[in-house]
Parts: C-alpha cells; structure tokens; sequence
C-alpha cells in the first residue's frame, strides 16, 4: 500500500507539473516573441492552465465515424500510461521503488511509446493523422538508436545500470565537463525523440494539420497532451541525471538543485522552440544516421577500452 500510495503521489505531482510547465511555456515565448502571454484568468494568468484543462474535459467526445474506435480510445490511455511509467526511474531520496537495471526499464518503455502514437494515427482512418504518425514513428525509431549509444556512455563511466548510482558516481565532476560534444548531442537527440520543435514534423500544422492527433478532442486531447509534455519533463529529468549530477546533487538534503536542474532544461526546450525554425525533415533523419550515430560509435569504442585499461 505504501508503494501504490507512492506512486500515486508521484504521478499527481507529474501532472501538476505538466499543467504549470505549459503555462511557463506560454510565458516564455510570448516574452521571446515581445507580446503578453496568458494573464487575464486570476492573479497573473497562473490558474490558466487550471481553466484549460477544465474547458477541454468538460466539451463534448466526439470520434470519427469510421474510426477504429476501440483503438482510438485505448491509444491516448497506453501513451499516457507508458509517460507516467517512466517516472519510477526519478532518484528520490524518497522514492518507493529501486531499479537496478533503470537503463533496461528506460529503454523497453520508452521503444513501446511508439505504439501509441501509431495506434492513435491508424485508428483515426485519416490519411493526414496516418501520414503524421508514421513521420513520428519513423523519426522516434531513428533516434532511439543513437539515444541509446549515448545513453550508454555516462552508464559506462559510472559502471551501473542504476540512475541512483549514476549520480553518486560523479561526484563533485559532473560529466557533462568530460562528455560536452556528447551531451550537446544528447540534447538534441531529446528533442526529436520528444517531437518537439524544431524537430516536430508530426505536428506540422503546414503540411500534417497538426498531424496524428488531428481526430482527438476533449479527454482523448488531454491525455496526448499530458503523455507529450510528461515526456518532455523526464527527459529533462534524465539529462540532469546523467550529465548535471554529482554527489552533491545527490546528497542535499530536499533534491532542490535537482529541481532546478530539470526545469533549467525543461525550459532549454522552450528556448530551442523559440529560436529555430523547422528542420527539414530528410536532413533530420540524415542527421541522426550519418553523423550522430558514427559519432556515438566511435566515442563508445574508444571509451569502452580506456576505461577497461585504467579503470582495471
């Protein structure tokens, strides 16, 4: 009970974070964008997001008629599930669950995001939802390879699996220090796995019309919504775990610098949204199999030995 209790608690706090983070967002691009984001709705816009969620679950349900409609309910509840899921791998000091093989649990969960939005896209029988999920299926698989290859090696300097120990192992070097060329493809490689701009061709309004969720209303909106942005924040969480961690991190006392961390970035994904235009989506996928991948390769068969010949 105590564990379910757990996280129960975990997966509300989740929640509220993803409704506050989208009204950061707001705020940020339309300060980056010189105009006034949300402020009419209480002191300052913050119930904003409140009032948001409120309006879209009270309209009415609406699914296609020739939907698949058993599928195009279930796909927006697996995604939402699946985002929720990979919060057990969140080091607190409190948390009610340990895995020692965090990085196999990562990877397994997040290979089967992929099915909700291809459930989501073929269930709405709508060539433009079809041609945005396939886009971001194609694009997710493609970074899962590279994102795995660098996953790896901050694993592989800790010598563990487990993201608690990633973060005792570094101490007071962080190794963002020792691995800056692949940290900076890490971040990338988050926001195409995220299909966050500029990498969000299955939601480009210009060609997709909004892309695999076009059919969803309502309730079924929501929970895309929440999976999406409930990725973004663990991502953001997993970057600062693994290349912004240390022991200090580790050891204050309320894991505060470890907030600050995840929203520093979190709101880096704001500030990549507000500054680029949208890739193109060939050089995306080239980017991914011509550069990024060598790179990671290179970088693990060249890490792998040193660290087997100093670290023995």
């Amino acid at each position: 009970m105590v564990s379910i209790s757990s996280s129960i608690f975990v997966y509300i706090c989740v929640l509220l974070s993803v409704a506050f983070f989208t009204l950061l967002e707001r705020k940020g691009l339309s300060y980056m964008q010189v105009r006034k984001g949300p402020n009419k709705v209480g002191v300052m816009g913050l119930p904003q997001p409140l009032a948001d969620g409120i309006k879209l679950l009270i309209k009415e349900v609406v699914s296609p008629v020739v939907s698949n409609y058993s599928v195009f309910v279930f796909a927006p509840i697996l995604s939402l599930s699946l985002a929720l899921a990979l919060w057990q791998l969140y080091p607190s000091l409190y948390s009610s669950t340990y895995f020692k093989w965090g990085f196999l649990f990562f990877m397994c969960i997040s290979s089967l995001n992929v099915y909700g939005t291809l459930m989501a896209g073929w269930a709405s029988n709508s060539k433009y939802a079809l041609l945005g999920s396939l886009r971001a299926v194609a694009q997710t698989i493609s970074y899962e390879v590279s994102m795995a290859l660098i996953f790896l090696l901050p694993l592989l300097m800790g010598e563990t699996f487990n993201l608690f120990e990633v973060l005792e192992a570094q101490g007071k070097l962080v190794f963002s220090l020792l691995l800056l060329p692949v940290s900076l493809m890490w971040f990338v490689t988050c926001l195409a796995e995220t299909n966050r701009a500029p990498f969000d061709f299955a939601e480009g309004e210009s060609e997709l019309v909004s892309g695999f969720n076009i059919e969803y209303g309502s309730v079924g909106f929501v929970l895309i919504f929440l999976s999406e942005y409930a990725n973004i924040l663990f991502m953001g969480m997993l970057s600062s775990v693994l290349f912004l961690g240390g022991g200090l991190l580790w050891y204050f006392e309320s894991n505060s610098l470890l907030v600050m961390s995840v929203l520093m970035f979190s709101y880096a994904f704001i500030w990549a949204r507000a500054s680029f235009p949208r890739y193109r989506y060939d050089l995306l996928m080239s980017l991914t199999w011509k550069v990024y991948l060598p790179i990671s390769l290179s970088v693990m068969l060249v890490l792998v030995p040193l660290l087997l010949l100093f670290g023995a």
